[in-house]
C-alpha cells in the first residue's frame, strides 16, 4: 500500500501544496479517486501522524506519510464521512472536519454576473459567511485577486499559518473560495496573497463585515443575521413619501466627536449613541441625522474619511448588530439616518485595498488615473466591472442590512474630473480629448439606477463642488445623473464669504445673497453649513461673524434665518447650533459646558424654533424645487442689505413674507411691497429677547394699504430689527370699509 500511495500522485502537485504554491488544492486534497480506488489526502505541517476517522463507524486508520513534510494519505471507503485527526511530538491531537472535503458554493453565474458588475447581492457572497453545509457548520471565505498566484486564508485558529487553508480557485476567475467547518463568530482572520512576483503579504478581507478596533487590523467572522428590526413603520412612511416636498434638516455628526464618556471609555457604544443622539435630535426638531463616515478606517483625524473596511461599521464604537440596533432605535423615533459614503477614493495601507494581489486591483495602474496627488491616495477604478459591483453593491448593502434611509457620496467632483487637484501633464485627457470621466459618469448613472428602480424612498445626495450640470436629473433623462439631491456649495461658499464681512462693506458683496436664486432650480439642493466651514483654521459659525459678541450672535441668527427661508433643504454640522467657539476636534465632544451661558442656551433655543418653523409651515418646504415656491420682493436693496421675499404653498392662507436685514441698523416704519391685499401678522423674529435679541418686533399684524412699493400696488409698514429676520405670515383678511 504504501508503494502504490507514494506513485499514485503527481509530486509537483504535492511539492506546491507544501509550499504554499498551489492555487487549486482540492485537486489533490480530500477524497480523491484514482483508477477505481478513493483516497483521502490531508495535508498537515508540524505533525508526527495524521489519522482518519469514520464518522458512521467511529474507526481510525493510520494515514500514511508521503513524506516528511506533513502530506498525508489513506484508502477509503467512497462517499463515506470522516473526521481528520492530526497527533503531535507533545502527545497532543486535533480532530477536524476537512475543509477539503466539499463541493465550491460559487456558480458559474455568480462569476458571470460578478464580471459583469451586476452581482448586487455579492457581499453575501464573497468575505467571510457562516454556512451549514451537509449539517456542517462553517465559514464560507471568499475573494477576489485576479493577479495572486496562490491565497490562504489566515487566522487565530490555524496559527496564522498560510500553508494551513490555501483556497481554490474558481474556474475562470479571479475569485478564491474555501469553507472551512467549525470556525466560529468572533475568529480573526486575513488573507495571505502570493503575487506573481513571489511576494507573500497579508490584507483584510475587502467584503468583511466587522474588522478590528485599530490599530490592529484583522477582519473579523461576524454574523449578520439574526437581528430583530422593528421599523416596518418608518419604511412603509418612508415608501410612501416624497422627500422633494418635505421639510428636511439635517444634524451632521461625528459619532466620536459629538459626547464623550465620562467614565474613562474612549467611546460610547452605538446603542448608547442611539439613546443620547434621538433625545438631543428629537428636542432640537430636526428630521435626519447624517453621520460621519462610520465605515473602518484606520486614522482618527481621517474623520473616517480613509475608508479601509467599505462593509464593516467602525469597531470604535461597537458591533455590526450594535449599529443597527442604532438604526433602528432611531426610525423608532422618528429621525432618518444618512450615511457619508467614500467611493471617490481610498487610502495606501499595506493591509487594505491598494495593489490587493501585488497588481493594481481595485485602483488604476497608471498613478495619473489611479492616485490623488493632493491627498496621498488611491482612485478607484469605475472601468473595471468588479471594482463598480464592488461599490455599488456597498451602497446597497448599506440599505438592505442595515436600513439606513440615504447616501452622501463624498467627492463627487473628483471622481468626474480626470484632472481633479492636478496639474498640466499630470493626466490623461478621455477618449474625446475632454477632462470628463467618462466610467465614473457611467458608475454613477448605474448606482443611482439601481437606486431609482427600488422605490422605497432611500435617497442619494452628491457632494459635488462645481457645476457639472444635471446631477440631480433622473438617470433616464439626457444626461441626467439620479441623484436626488446635491449640496449647495455656491450658496454656502457666497453666503459665508459674505457674512464674514463687516455690515458697513457687506452692501458691495450684495450680489453674494440673491445670486444663488438665479440657479436655485437647476438642480435639488441641500444648503448646508457643514464640518468642512468649521475645521483647519477656517473658525467656528459663531467666530466668523463680525462685531463684538453682541453682534456676533445676531449675524449668526440672522444667517441661520436666511438659511432656513432660502429655497432648498438644510444641514448643519454639530456644534453649531449652540455657538460653539471652537472648532471642530474629533478627539473630544462638543463644547456642552457653553450651554450654561445665556446666549449660548439662547441660540440654541433659537435653531430649535427655527427647525419647528420650518416644519410646520409647508410654504418653506412645499415647493422646494419649483419656481412658484419663491418670489423676490426686493432684492436689490444693496446700500441697505435688505431682502425682502416670499415663500409660497398650494395654499394663499400659507404664504410667508421675509424680511432679512444683514445691518446693525433698525429700521421704523419701513415700506415694503406685498403681493396680496389684506392681513399680515408676525409669525417669527430673530431678534425677540428669548433668543438674545434686542426685542424690536412687529405685535400687531399689520394691515396692507393701497400705496405702491417694490413695483406692487399694495404694501406695509414694519419695524426691520437690526441684523434680523422678520417672518410674516399672510392672514388673507379683506381691508375694513
Amino acid at each position: 500500500m504504501g508503494e502504490r500511495l507514494q506513485g499514485i500522485w503527481n509530486q509537483e502537485e504535492i511539492y506546491a501544496v507544501e509550499n504554499g504554491l498551489h492555487d487549486n488544492p482540492h485537486h489533490i486534497l480530500g477524497m480523491q479517486r484514482q483508477e477505481d480506488t478513493v483516497f483521502i489526502n490531508a495535508y498537515f505541517p508540524n505533525t508526527i501522524g495524521m489519522k482518519c476517522i469514520s464518522k458512521k463507524t467511529k474507526e481510525e486508520r493510520q494515514m500514511q506519510a508521503i513524506d516528511s513534510y506533513g502530506f498525508y494519505s489513506v484508502e477509503w471507503k467512497e462517499n463515506e464521512p470522516y473526521l481528520l485527526k492530526a497527533e503531535f511530538e507533545n502527545g497532543d491531537s486535533y480532530c477536524y472536519q476537512d475543509a477539503y472535503g466539499f463541493h465550491s458554493l460559487i456558480t458559474a453565474e455568480d462569476i458571470e454576473q460578478f464580471q459583469k458588475g451586476q452581482h448586487y447581492q455579492i457581499y453575501q457572497l464573497l468575505g467571510a459567511h457562516r454556512r451549514s453545509i451537509k449539517g456542517v457548520k462553517g465559514v464560507l471565505f471568499a475573494v477576489w485577486a485576479p493577479n495572486a498566484t496562490r491565497v490562504s486564508v489566515v487566522g487565530d485558529f490555524n496559527l496564522w499559518d498560510g500553508r494551513r487553508h490555501p483556497m481554490r480557485r474558481v474556474p475562470n476567475s479571479g475569485v478564491f473560495e474555501l469553507f472551512i467547518p467549525d470556525i466560529e463568530e468572533g475568529a480573526l482572520y486575513k488573507f495571505e496573497i502570493r503575487s506573481p512576483y513571489g511576494d507573500v503579504f497579508l490584507k483584510a478581507d475587502p467584503y468583511a463585515n466587522s474588522a478590528q478596533l485599530r490599530p490592529e487590523t484583522a477582519s473579523v467572522v461576524t454574523d449578520l443575521q439574526g437581528f430583530e428590526w422593528n421599523d416596518k413603520t418608518w419604511l412603509r412612511e418612508r415608501k410612501r413619501g416624497d422627500t422633494l416636498k418635505k421639510p428636511i434638516s439635517i444634524y451632521e455628526v461625528h459619532l466620536g466627536g459629538w459626547k464623550r464618556p465620562e467614565d474613562g471609555r474612549e467611546f460610547y457604544n452605538y446603542k448608547e449613541y442611539a439613546h443620547l443622539l434621538a433625545d438631543y435630535v428629537k428636542e432640537m426638531e430636526y428630521t435626519h441625522i447624517e453621520l460621519l463616515p462610520i465605515m473602518e478606517h484606520p486614522y482618527d483625524p481621517s474623520w473616517g474619511y480613509q475608508v479601509t473596511g467599505y462593509y464593516a461599521p467602525t469597531a470604535r464604537y461597537g458591533t455590526p448588530k450594535d449599529f443597527m440596533y442604532f438604526v433602528n432605535y432611531m426610525h423608532e423615533q422618528g429621525i432618518g439616518v444618512i450615511l457619508d459614503w467614500v467611493p471617490a477614493h481610498f487610502p495606501k495601507d499595506a493591509f487594505s485595498l491598494g495593489r490587493f494581489d501585488g497588481y493594481a486591483v481595485y485602483e488604476h495602474e497608471d498613478p495619473r488615473k489611479g492616485e490623488h496627488p493632493e491627498w496621498g491616495t488611491y482612485i478607484f477604478n469605475y472601468g473595471r466591472p468588479e471594482v463598480s459591483n464592488f461599490l455599488i453593491a456597498n451602497a446597497l448593502y448599506w440599505l438592505n442590512e442595515y436600513h439606513v434611509d440615504g447616501i452622501r457620496m463624498d467627492a463627487v467632483a473628483s471622481m468626474l474630473y480626470l484632472d481633479y487637484g492636478r496639474k498640466e501633464g499630470e493626466w490623461i485627457p478621455n477618449q474625446y480629448g475632454g477632462n470628463g470621466n467618462l466610467e465614473a459618469v457611467g458608475f454613477l448613472r448605474h448606482l443611482n439606477s439601481i437606486m431609482e428602480k427600488r422605490k422605497d424612498g432611500t435617497i442619494m445626495i452628491a457632494e459635488e463642488s462645481t457645476s457639472w450640470p444635471y446631477l440631480t436629473r433622473k438617470v433616464e433623462e439626457p444626461e441626467g445623473m439620479g441623484f436626488q439631491y446635491k449640496w449647495n456649495m455656491g450658496w454656502m461658499n457666497d453666503f459665508l464669504d459674505y457674512m464674514k464681512t463687516d455690515p458697513l462693506f457687506r452692501k458691495w458683496k450684495h450680489n453674494q445673497l440673491t445670486f444663488s436664486m438665479v440657479y436655485a432650480y437647476s438642480e435639488n439642493y441641500i444648503l448646508v453649513l457643514s464640518h468642512d466651514e468649521v475645521v483647519h483654521e477656517k473658525s467656528s459659525m459663531i467666530q466668523k461673524m463680525p462685531g463684538d459678541m453682541e453682534q456676533k450672535f445676531a449675524n449668526l441668527r440672522v444667517a441661520y434665518g436666511y438659511m432656513m427661508t432660502h429655497p432648498g433643504k438644510k444641514l448643519l454640522f454639530m456644534g453649531q447650533d449652540i455657538a460653539q467657539f471652537s472648532e471642530f476636534d474629533e478627539k473630544k465632544s462638543v463644547d456642552w459646558d457653553i450651554l450654561q451661558r445665556e446666549e449660548h442656551s439662547k441660540l440654541q433655543h433659537y435653531y430649535k424654533a427655527l427647525n419647528h418653523l420650518y416644519q410646520i409651515e409647508p410654504a418653506l418646504s412645499m415647493y422646494d424645487t419649483s419656481e412658484k415656491g419663491f418670489e423676490w420682493i426686493n432684492a436689490i436693496s444693496a446700500n441697505e442689505s435688505i431682502l425682502v421675499f416670499t415663500r409660497k404653498a398650494r395654499k394663499k392662507s400659507d404664504l410667508l413674507l421675509v424680511v432679512c436685514n444683514f445691518t446693525p441698523v433698525l429700521h421704523k416704519n419701513y415700506k415694503i411691497g406685498v403681493p396680496y391685499k389684506g392681513t399680515y401678522k408676525e409669525i417669527f423674529n430673530s431678534d425677540k429677547k428669548e433668543f438674545g435679541g434686542s426685542g424690536f418686533r412687529n405685535i400687531r399684524a399689520k394691515e396692507s394699504k393701497k400705496e405702491e412699493c417694490d413695483g406692487r400696488t399694495e404694501s406695509i409698514k414694519i419695524t426691520v430689527p437690526p441684523l434680523g429676520i422678520s417672518i410674516f405670515k399672510y392672514e388673507g383678511k379683506e381691508r375694513k370699509k
